[in-house]
Formats: C-alpha cells, sequence, structure tokens
C-alpha cells in the first residue's frame, strides 16, 4: 500500500507523541513508587528518613550498665535495618534518674532504660517486677514468670491503673545483690544490722527497716559521696564492676556477698505508648524481642566482667570478701515475713501480683531444686579451691 508524504509525516507525529507519553506516565509512575507501589507489583524499596527514638538510662556514662543499655540499643539498630534508630542517653542527660517513667509517661523521653524499684514511690508493688526481696526464685525463674508466668500482664494491668502511658519490655536476670560494702567486718547476726545507715532502694528497704536500719533511698552516683559525709555508713549498689567503677573500695573495705533483700532483678526498658503504637508492628517486635536478644548478651558480659573484676578488688584494691551469714539470711526471710502482710492489705495490687510470683516460684522452683546438680561442690572439686565462707 503507497502512503503520500503528508501520510507518513501524520503517523510518524502520531508516533513521537505516543512514545512521549509512555515516557511521561512510567515517570510519574516511578516518582510516585516512594509512596505507594503501582497495583499489582510489590514496592521493592522505599527511601525514607527512620524514626528516632531517645531513650535515657539510669546509669553514669561509664557504668557497666550503660554498656548493658548499649547492647540492647544496638541489637534494636541492627535489626531495624535503618529505619528506626535508637540514640541511648546517660542518666541526667535529660532527667534525674528517678525521673524517668513520667518523663516517658509525659512524652519529655521517647524511651527509658532502668528498673522497676526507680519508681518503688509511686507505688510499691512497682518493685515485685524486678527488685523484691524473696519469694524462692532465682533470677532466671523471676524473669521467666515475665515471660512466661502472667508477670508482663500484671506488669501492664499495674501501669494501666497509674496512667502511666507507657510500654514495657524486661531483661537480663541479674545475680543476686550483695549484702555490701562496710567500713568494718560485716555482720555476723541479724540483730547486728540495728543502727546502720544504709543504702539501697525499692521493697529492701522495707525488709531491712522492719531489721532496724535507717535506709536511704540514693542514685548509685550519691553513694560515695554520702558515704563520706556520713548519711551512710554501709551500701549495697549492685555487682563488683559497678560498684568498683564509681570507687566503693575508696571507702569501704569489707564486701559481704549474698543477700536476700534484692534476691532478683531486671532491667525493665520502656516507652511512651503513643509513639510505640504508630510504630508499624515489625519495628515493635523488635524492640520487644531485643529485650530478650540483649539479656543473654548482657547475661554474658556479667559473668566475664563481674568475675574478673572481683578478682581486682581482692588483689589489687586488697578488700575483704565473705558470705552473708545462714544468720542474716533467716532475719532478712522473719522481716519479709512481717512486711509482706502489711503490704498486700495497703498497697493496690501488691497481693494479686505477689501471689502471682509466688505461684510461679513454687512449681518450677519444685522442678529446679530438685533437679539441679551440686555446682559448688563440683568447683571445689575440680578447681581446688574452696570459696568463702
Amino acid at each position: 500500500m503507497n502512503h503520500s508524504t503528508k501520510e507518513v509525516a501524520e503517523v510518524t507525529k502520531t508516533a513521537d507523541a505516543a512514545v512521549k507519553g509512555r515516557r511521561k506516565f512510567f515517570g510519574k509512575a516511578a516518582t510516585a513508587a516512594v509512596a505507594a507501589p503501582i497495583a499489582g507489583f510489590p514496592m521493592v524499596s522505599v527511601a525514607q528518613s527512620p524514626v528516632v527514638l531517645k531513650i535515657q538510662g539510669s546509669w553514669g556514662p561509664n557504668e557497666i550498665f550503660s554498656d548493658m543499655a548499649k547492647q540492647y540499643v544496638d541489637r534494636v539498630n541492627e535489626m531495624a535495618g535503618g529505619r528506626l534508630r535508637l540514640e541511648y542517653l546517660p542518666t541526667g542527660a535529660v532527667v534525674k534518674t528517678f525521673e524517668i517513667i513520667d518523663a516517658v509517661s509525659k512524652g519529655v523521653l521517647d524511651g527509658g532504660h532502668h528498673v522497676s524499684g526507680y519508681w518503688y514511690g509511686k507505688n510499691k508493688t512497682a518493685s515485685l517486677f524486678g527488685t523484691g526481696p524473696v519469694s524462692g526464685a532465682t533470677p532466671e525463674i523471676g524473669l521467666t514468670w515475665i515471660y512466661a508466668g502472667g508477670g508482663q500482664q500484671l506488669w501492664d494491668k499495674l501501669v494501666a491503673k497509674m496512667g502511666l502511658n507507657v510500654v514495657g519490655f524486661f531483661s537480663f536476670p541479674m545475680p543476686s545483690q550483695p549484702l555490701g560494702w562496710f567500713k568494718k567486718t560485716p555482720p555476723r547476726k541479724a540483730a547486728e544490722l540495728k543502727g546502720f545507715k544504709y543504702r539501697t532502694i525499692g521493697l529492701a528497704a522495707d525488709m531491712l527497716q522492719e531489721m532496724g536500719m535507717a535506709v536511704a533511698q540514693l542514685p548509685g552516683g550519691e553513694i560515695v559521696p554520702a558515704m563520706q559525709r556520713g548519711v551512710i555508713d554501709a551500701f549495697e549498689f549492685n555487682n563488683p564492676t559497678a560498684d568498683m567503677r564509681f570507687g566503693a573500695q575508696d571507702v569501704a573495705k569489707f564486701y559481704s556477698m549474698g543477700s536476700f533483700h534484692q534476691a532478683q532483678e531486671f532491667f525493665e526498658i520502656i516507652f511512651n505508648k503513643d509513639k510505640y503504637n504508630a510504630l508499624p508492628a515489625d519495628l515493635k517486635a523488635i524492640l520487644k524481642y531485643g529485650a530478650e536478644a540483649a539479656s543473654l548478651a548482657s547475661t554474658a558480659l556479667a559473668h566475664d566482667q563481674y568475675s574478673k573484676d572481683l578478682q581486682e578488688l581482692i588483689v589489687k584494691h586488697k578488700v575483704q570478701v565473705s558470705r552473708t551469714t545462714d544468720d542474716v539470711y533467716r532475719g532478712q526471710l522473719a522481716a519479709w515475713d512481717k512486711v509482706v502482710p502489711k503490704l498486700e492489705k495497703e498497697v493496690d495490687m501488691f497481693k494479686e501480683v505477689n501471689d502471682s510470683f509466688k505461684a510461679w516460684s513454687k512449681r518450677v522452683g519444685f522442678y529446679h531444686y530438685t533437679n539441679e546438680a551440686n555446682y559448688k561442690m563440683a568447683y571445689e572439686h575440680v578447681q581446688k579451691i574452696k570459696l568463702p565462707r
């Protein structure tokens, strides 16, 4: 078929317009793909700025607990793949140590890394979630109560009743805390603790006050100055590493290890509920399960560092280390038996939470203590070392 020059020109013009139209369409589609995928095709990649959440710890920049908080932050940031970034701030960067939960609830901070005993002043039941005294549980049994025994649901109920706009997760079954640091040989009898001016936090204060001690609840950074001024004459904080880093060995030389006053403790990692709920489901899951991932990492760091620093305290700083006596333990148990009925009557949700924790500890503890090997015997046999008595 023959065509005139004019007809060919018209066809060419129409074809050029069609090509330009297609280019224009696909150019717009490519731009629009940043906001939404083309129907029928998945979005392959999206360029976006990360959500940044600022999380303040209750720990100084050089404390081992800041190192552990960063273990959580680093794991969350790596798993989030650039879509979410946590920025860690040490204590005092925005608010004081005991003010974190209020700051997070109000949105002044996006998140916090602390322990539940630090908001014990709002409701003493809070201290059962990680800084409570005895229930027969080891720290590991205590943390599994939160994960699998109903503890998390009770914590959620407590903060909701208190009007706190937060969500929280728990991490790291801390070893039981030492009875602490004394300027002279630690008391061997429970009755000898009476009259000591002592630093601790949470429900431990109720127990030890029942034993006749005068208790001051102080953040870690205030302990050494308080000892130097005579405000206190004995104290506990947490572990050999944390204690050594803030200079405990400079104000006391006697270290009594083991106690029931804080038999289990965990980190409480909290976020403002509105900011948490605004995140997509996968980022929420990363914040939640990042706590579990950091739990094992913090345990490994504790085993490594605490053991090294205990030896440094003994060898380099000439600290006299001993084990807390059975008489002191029995005195603590007797004091706790007197404290619990009062708190169950006076404090909202205390009985409900304590009953749940005791029921879990009863069942799990029966298995644990019935099955557990005598590791201390094996240690002394294999290592040819007699442990402190």
